[in-house]
């Protein structure tokens, strides 16, 4: 199932030459294999370091059809073999993607890893691996398997062991490029950066899927699917590199000024133009070029070469202007010449076939003069043959059909029902069409042996010229390829330089720090649905204020304000303009969440499960240049328990030294936290609440962030405010107040416990009363009159 690479020499890649002796030993004894499969344009891989005995995983990615991620992976690991998939038939691949991802899950499940417990049950199993690896991305789940079978059957680090030994997993990381920002699946979902929605029709519930209100939904303006497809790996993969960023910002910031938008206009208008090259291509070296290919092809050059054209008159200090002026070489204009001046569209859309303009080649011209003369002669032909047929039949004409020949076309008499009706004396009948009868007469048959191969002729020396038009077209494919990438990325830039002007973005600055400040921020995309939208300002600072713990009521925005700060760094992170007045984002290496559970149905994980797995992740996995956001921790058990280990997440954080504390924005309803004073008192930590002001019994949300900790979480107000019942509101704000007071809550569907006890106090008094010596005392008339009423109506009120 698995085709094996190795490097006879060792490691592939380089050593470092200034390694000492001791540290050469060691890599000589430590071995790297990186597993690896790539399918529809994504890659999946995983390395195991037998050095520390680490397992190294990375999230499914986009790779293009060069395959430079996965060279840069290479280059960055240096393993020392590398596994793949061997080529298979296509249902055996079908069937082997999912058989590979349960062998995958299965060999993991079955690892040896000595930290945990040797009788720990496979669901705890499963449960514990569910928060260390990402059970979301089944290319790199296949690779897992692959890389474990590889390594038990080499027993690589055990091989003078005992054969019960298997190979020892002490550690499992989550492994990304050193400059690609690490964001999970989860994390792209609860900030709505992507969305697919179904189309409504149920014909396309299959095909139809759209974008949906997303964060890529709004930015993506792109004119050409090139630009869209780009668009996405950007979203895919946000960088730390700031060269790459201050690149893309430069060409934003030219285009979002005013008095550069018509060339924005006009340079978008030419990118419509650009279409799928490398399909056109590959249908060109398998002969198989349609009429509409040449025709797209045309277009795409001749736009590219407008577009370099306009390009030379901008500022040659950005980069990527300079790059179309000067990569787009003058072999695009060579190739729309030649294409413009050898294809004649008009008459191929027509005959549907790819046809040669005149003074291309003089043998065929000449063949087309022949073949034009022929109308006059060919009506003169079916003059005297008319002469010869049924006297009712008023008119008829010769025609020409490839592979048939020249036949005579005559119109179909009423009387011609039957097909020997259609039979005539001279005449021999081929078939019926359109209500006109095709004959082939002693005529037609000199016509074929004088003219037949005219057309035939002509067709073959017009594929010939399209085959070496093909080959000069194909000598330039390099050519042709680069148009793809730098238009691409001028698609994309202009796309978000249109969305800035419409939405009125700013351009963050970017640096090295790890301060993050946003003024007046805004959320992309619930400023679009909601007529007003109140700006806030964050700030976390490199040595204050990295944790906020941020109260309010429900509704009060503060979901809203985590995704916001969230989406604005994302976006600063893949050179977009932000919604903020002023933004100054350092470089962010991570963006964890625990926002919003997920039931998943492939791990048999509870919901609560899952949030523990998110905020693992969160704790493991984040550094001090990270970017933390939980919502709401806690919830999914009880008070006590949920309240517990929030303050305890908060505190390993503040435990930390200041340079390794993510900024971190919690908000919680636990007021509890701060009342009961669970969080120690320092600079790192910071309390935020969110406005609200109470007009009578009316809660009104004011949605502005400001310093200190709401002290209620007005939960009756907002049960009025959704419509509950008003004497239910009533009734749970007062056991809520004899709750928090420490009072009894007295029951109003039956009598009080203080009123049972009084009743009983009566009666035991009045037996007390009684002189049990008196002969006059009637205890029977006491009990009947007294003790059994009581009783019974304490029984009846249980």
């Amino acid at each position: 199932m698995a085709a094996t690479l190795e490097d006879p020499r060792g490691a592939i890649g380089f050593r470092d030459p200034d390694s000492n002796l001791d540290e050469e030993e060691e890599d000589d004894t430590a071995a790297v294999l990186l597993s690896v499969l790539v399918q529809r344009g994504q890659l999946g891989l995983c390395f195991y370091d037998s050095g520390d005995s680490s397992l190294h995983y990375m999230v499914d990615s986009p790779d293009n059809y060069e395959l430079h991620l996965l060279s840069r992976v290479i280059q960055e690991v240096r393993p020392h073999i590398i596994l793949t998939s061997a080529k298979q038939e296509r249902c055996l691949t079908q069937y082997l993607q999912q058989l590979g991802l349960e062998v995958g899950k299965q060999r993991l499940l079955s690892a040896h890893l000595p930290f945990l417990p040797p009788c720990i049950s496979e669901r705890d199993k499963m449960s514990y691996l569910s928060s260390c690896i990402t059970f979301d991305s089944p290319l790199m789940l296949r690779a897992v398997g692959a890389l474990l079978k590889c390594l038990d059957r080499r027993r690589v680090g055990v091989e003078l062991e005992d054969s019960t030994v298997g190979v020892p997993i002490l550690q499992f990381h989550a492994y990304t490029l050193k400059e690609v920002v690490y964001i999970d699946r989860d994390t792209y979902s609860v900030l709505q950066i992507f969305k697919s929605d179904l189309h409504p029709s149920v014909y396309k519930l299959q095909s139809g899927e759209k974008e949906g209100l997303s964060l890529y939904g709004i930015l993506n303006r792109c004119k050409s699917k090139f630009g869209s497809k780009l668009l996405r790996q950007w979203f895919l993969r946000p960088t730390q590199d700031l060269a790459v960023l201050y690149r893309r910002q430069e060409v934003i910031r030219f285009f979002t000024s005013p008095r550069n938008s018509d060339v924005l206009n006009t340079l978008q208008a030419s990118l419509r133009n650009i279409r799928n090259i490398p399909g056109v291509l590959r249908r060109m070296t398998l002969s198989s070029t349609k009429v509409t290919d040449w025709q797209c092809l045309y277009k795409t050059v001749y736009s590219a070469v407008c577009i370099r054209d306009s390009m030379r008159h901008l500022p040659q200090s950005i980069q990527l202007f300079w790059e179309i002026s000067e990569k787009l070489s003058e072999d695009l204009h060579y190739v729309a010449a030649l294409i413009n001046r050898v294809v004649d569209f008009d008459a191929s859309l027509e005959e549907n076939r790819f046809t040669v303009k005149p003074n291309v080649d003089p043998a065929i011209d000449e063949k087309k003069r022949r073949m034009m003369g022929l109308s006059d002669f060919l009506t003169d032909v079916a003059r005297r043959e008319l002469e010869h047929l049924d006297s009712r039949i008023s008119s008829c004409c010769v025609i020409y059909l490839p592979l048939i020949g020249f036949l005579l076309s005559v119109p179909r008499l009423p009387s011609m029902v039957e097909k020997e009706d259609f039979e005539m004396e001279g005449f021999e009948f081929m078939f019926l069409s359109d209500d006109r009868l095709h004959y082939r007469s002693q005529r037609t048959r000199e016509l074929d042996s004088l003219l037949g191969d005219l057309h035939c002729d002509i067709r073959d020396m017009e594929t010939a010229v399209m085959t070496q038009l093909q080959s000069a077209v194909l000598e330039k494919s390099n050519s042709l390829y680069q148009v793809l990438d730098l238009l691409a990325e001028l698609d994309c830039l202009m796309a978000m330089s249109s969305a800035s002007q419409e939405y009125s973005y700013s351009s963050p600055k970017l640096a090295r720090h790890r301060t993050i400040a946003i003024t007046q921020g805004r959320h992309p995309l619930l400023e679009l649905c909601s007529p007003v939208f109140v700006a806030n300002s964050f700030q976390s600072s490199e040595s204050e204020g990295r944790i906020k713990v941020i109260t309010g009521p429900n509704s009060s925005g503060k979901s809203i304000f985590l995704k916001q700060v969230g989406l604005i760094v994302f976006m600063a992170l893949i050179g977009s303009d932000v919604p903020a007045k002023e933004a100054e984002v350092g470089l962010v290496d991570g963006i964890f969440t625990r926002m919003q559970s997920r039931e998943s149905v492939s791990v048999g994980l509870s919901t609560f499960m899952i949030d523990l797995n998110q905020m693992a992740l969160a704790l493991n996995s984040s550094t001090g240049s990270s970017l933390v956001l939980i919502d709401e921790f806690g919830k999914g058990t009880n008070t006590v328990d949920g309240l517990s280990l929030l303050a305890a997440s908060v505190s390993f954080w503040l435990k930390k030294p200041p340079v390794d504390v993510p900024h971190i924005l919690l908000a919680t309803n636990f007021h509890s936290l701060m009342q009961l004073g669970l969080l120690p008192t320092t600079g790192m930590l910071s309390f935020l609440t969110l406005e609200t002001a109470v007009d009578r019994d009316e809660l009104v949300f004011l949605y502005q962030l400001k310093e200190g900790i709401c002290q209620s979480s007005y939960a009756a107000n907002i049960a009025a405010l959704a419509g509950l019942p008003t004497c239910l509101v009533h009734r749970a704000m007062e056991a809520s107040e004899h709750y928090r007071t420490g009072k009894p809550i007295k029951r109003i569907d039956k009598a009080s416990s203080d009123e049972q006890a009084k009743r009983c106090q009566s009666v035991v008094q009045k037996f007390l009363s009684l002189d049990l010596e008196d002969k006059d005392v009637d205890l029977q008339s006491f009990m009947k009159d007294e003790l059994l009423p009581s009783a019974g109506e304490l029984l009846n009120r249980r």
